[in-house]
Formats: C-alpha cells, sequence, structure tokens
C-alpha cells in the first residue's frame, strides 16, 4: 500500500516536472525562434506591405505578426514535446475504464521504464488481483453450494435411516429382544454420525469466524499421543489397520491448547482411516526439532494428483468416492480444513509429502513461545 501511495506521489511529481519542463523549453524556443523569423521577414515585409500601409499600422501588422509567430511557435513545440505523455496517459484512462466496466482480462500495454511504465505496471498488477478475488470467490461460492448438497445429503441419510428404526420400534415389528436391542444400537450409531457432521460444521465456523478462544497450557506431548493412540487402535483394528508407534518413550513439552490439539490429530488420524489401503499400517512418529517438534501420520493409499494435494486443505472438499472407505462415515470434507486452523493458531503449520501413494501428513509446532492470532488480536502463548 505505501509503495503504491509513493509510486503515485512521484509520479505526479514527474508528471509536474515534465509539464513545467516542457513549457520552459517550449517558451525559450519560441522565443527564439520568433526572433529569427522577425529578423527574416524584417527584409521581406517592407518591399511588400509597407508602400501599401502607414508607418503605425505597419508597427502594428509587425507586433501582430509575432504574436502570432511566438504562439504558433510555442503550441506547436509544447504538443510535440507532450504528445507522448498526453497518449500515455489516455492509454492509461482508457485502460483504467476498460477495467472498470468488468473487463479483467484488459491490460494497459505501456511497455516503458518510466513513471507512467510503473502506473500502467500497477494498474495491471491490481487487475491481476482483483481477477483473482473474482475467481476465488467464485470458488467459493461454489464450494458452498456443494456443501449445501453435502451436507443435506449426509444429513439425510443418517436421519431418514433413524426415522425408519424409530418406526420399527414404535410399532413393535422385531422378533426378539436381540433384532431390538440391534435397532436401537443402529440407530444410536446413526444419530453420533449426524453429531459428527454437525460438530465439524460448528467447529469449522468458530475457526473461521474469529471465536475461537485458545487455553494454552504445558503438556507432555508423548503422554498425550499415547493416550490418542490407545483409544484410536481399536478403530483401527476394526477396518483392519495396524497402527505403528515410532517415538522415543520420553516427555517432550509443549505449550498448547490440548482440546484443539487433540482435534487437529484425530483429523488426520481419521483421514488415515478412510483413505488406507485394507488391510494395511497407518504409522504415527513424534519427533524433536532444533526449534519445532513435528507430528507426522503415514499410511499407503490410493496415489492423487499434485493437483488434488493442493485442494486438501481446501475447505469443504471431500475426496472422490473411490478413494473413501465405505464402510467409514463421510462427513462434510472439513477434516484436514480444521486441522489447518487449529495448528495455525499455534503458530505451526500442516503439510503432506505423497510419492506414488505413500502419505505423510505432518504437523510442525514450534518449541518456544510464539504469538498467534485470533478474536483480531494477539495472544502470547
Amino acid at each position: 500500500m505505501n509503495r503504491d501511495f509513493f509510486s503515485l506521489f512521484n509520479w505526479k511529481k514527474s508528471i509536474r516536472l515534465r509539464l513545467l519542463g516542457s513549457l520552459l523549453f517550449s517558451l525559450i524556443v519560441s522565443f527564439f525562434g520568433t526572433s529569427l523569423i522577425n529578423n527574416i521577414l524584417r527584409f521581406i515585409l517592407p518591399q511588400i506591405i509597407a508602400p501599401k500601409i502607414e508607418g503605425a499600422a505597419f508597427s502594428f501588422v509587425g507586433a501582430a505578426f509575432s504574436f502570432l509567430s511566438f504562439l504558433f511557435c510555442f503550441l506547436l513545440i509544447f504538443f510535440f514535446l507532450m504528445r507522448h505523455i498526453v497518449r500515455q496517459v489516455r492509454t492509461l484512462a482508457d485502460g483504467l475504464m476498460a477495467i472498470a466496466k468488468g473487463d479483467l482480462n484488459y491490460r494497459v500495454p505501456l511497455p516503458g521504464q518510466d513513471e507512467l511504465g510503473e502506473v500502467a505496471q500497477n494498474i495491471n498488477y491490481m487487475a491481476e488481483q482483483l481477477q483473482s478475488m473474482m475467481k476465488r470467490e467464485r470458488q467459493i461460492e461454489t464450494s458452498k453450494m456443494e456443501l449445501i448438497t453435502h451436507v443435506s445429503h449426509d444429513l439425510r441419510t443418517p436421519l431418514t435411516s433413524i426415522i425408519g428404526y424409530l418406526n420399527l420400534l414404535k410399532n413393535d415389528d422385531y422378533h426378539d429382544l436381540d433384532e431390538h436391542k440391534r435397532y436401537i444400537h443402529n440407530a444410536f450409531n446413526k444419530t453420533q454420525q449426524m453429531k459428527k457432521l454437525i460438530d465439524d460444521l460448528f467447529e469449522y465456523t468458530r475457526l473461521t469466524s474469529g471465536d475461537a478462544n485458545l487455553t494454552f497450557r504445558k503438556i507432555d506431548l508423548n503422554s498425550l499421543l499415547e493416550q490418542i493412540i490407545i483409544e484410536f487402535e481399536p478403530i483401527a483394528q476394526e477396518h483392519s489397520l495396524t497402527v505403528k508407534k515410532d517415538w522415543e518413550q520420553q516427555p517432550l513439552f509443549a505449550h498448547v491448547d490440548v482440546e484443539k490439539l487433540v482435534r487437529a490429530i484425530d483429523n488426520l488420524l481419521m483421514n488415515a482411516l478412510k483413505f488406507s489401503l485394507k488391510p494395511g499400517e497407518i504409522t504415527v512418529r513424534l519427533a524433536e526439532h532444533d526449534h519445532f517438534i513435528v507430528f507426522a501420520v503415514e499410511n499407503w493409499g490410493s496415489p492423487v494428483t499434485k493437483e488434488q494435494e493442493k485442494l486438501l486443505f481446501e475447505r469443504f472438499y471431500k475426496a472422490e468416492p473411490s478413494r473413501r472407505d465405505r464402510d467409514v462415515p463421510s462427513g462434510a470434507g472439513l477434516g484436514l480444513s480444521i486441522a489447518n486452523y487449529i495448528v495455525e493458531l499455534h503458530g505451526g503449520r500442516i503439510g503432506l509429502k505423497h510419492v506414488n501413494g505413500h502419505f505423510t501428513f505432518f504437523i510442525e509446532l514450534p518449541k518456544t513461545a510464539q504469538i498467534t492470532k485470533y478474536n483480531g488480536s494477539d495472544e502470547f502463548i
């Protein structure tokens, strides 16, 4: 912003200097040019008009001719000096008008390296940024519509099942107590699926709206991860997956919001659960480096393209149905996006390394205190 302001200021200053210089140069050249023309015509006009007019009239005609000569020379020279600038300014004005009318593909054709060329580059940069913002807004709008479609489907499916089971129970349409319990169990599982989806939506809304209030405290990540894996292993075994732990059994302390960090780690583990080849193995790593701590989840799955890799952390992005484990309830496609926001609030970063179907999702957390931003303010960790 400051660079653009000073660029505009320098451009205005340069135009004024050019205008002033052109005026002075035009005046000087016109003065000497008129003097030269008068000296030449001084010997010609007397023979032509002097015999026909009196002396006073002759002096008036000479003065008028000198003024007109000076004016003509001044305008001609000034126009010649300023025509390039006028043409460039007109080009800038036409470009701004075209962009203002919505043609964001238009670019001002000013290749010069002077101040006007720099202004043209700034205008083109502005058009590119507006075009990028418009494209991004369209993508967000499309994503929101897709979210509504996905959420409507994902909510309707378990809700229909719950209604069906409750109707069976209401009408006593079961053969024995075991079938009665199975209906209740299935209905309960469907309610948990709906709760997971609603929780994801609520959590994402809180994180993106700036209402996330984090409470940081010093904890042992080793013990925290051990507890998370103990709870995750039975779920993984149900889906023919084994969990391999790879970290040193010694305390590793960091300042984190426990609830939020557990949510982020759980999202990475569930992502690996959904998209791992079955039977298979999920490797969980925890390591300490010079200035940060790294948590990683590795698994083997179906390869994805580079374009898909870039979209994995995008909000509302859902993997293709061919990559999903159909035995695992699908969500709104917010898991990795939620994890990304949580890690950013901790002053860290989240990323992916993928080679021929081998996925490594990692979280880097700073070892020292950082500043994270939320609720429009800075909070020291």
